[in-house]
């Protein structure tokens, strides 16, 4: 069974793509994907941050608080993963996108 840390939408696959620049179908992997993950409804979340030094979701889900639910970083591709529980689909979201500049 998947547990919440290792649920990832894009796959080592998709992540050779990514970087290889011939992944035609990232529509499917970006944005926010409902999914259940070891029994729990939630949603799964994944952005192209390249400059990022960290990314959280923040939502009405979240009273839009930018101290919670972070999104882990998958290597050095620059691409933001992460399941949070309980976001229902519909609900509204933005990312949170701190600069590794400072700016």
């Amino acid at each position: 069974m998947e547990n919440e840390n290792e649920a990832h939408l894009l796959t080592d696959q998709d992540l050779y793509l990514f970087n290889e620049g011939n992944h035609f179908k990232l529509y499917d992997k970006f944005g926010s994907h409902p999914a259940v993950i070891g029994g729990k409804e939630g949603t799964l979340f994944a952005v192209w941050a390249p400059n990022a030094k960290a990314v959280h979701v923040i939502g009405d889900f979240n009273g839009w608080n930018k101290s919670h639910d972070a999104l882990k970083q998958r290597g050095q591709s620059g691409i933001w993963e992460g399941f949070i529980h309980g976001v229902r689909q519909g609900q509204n979201y933005k990312y949170f996108i701190e600069s590794r500049y400072n700016n």
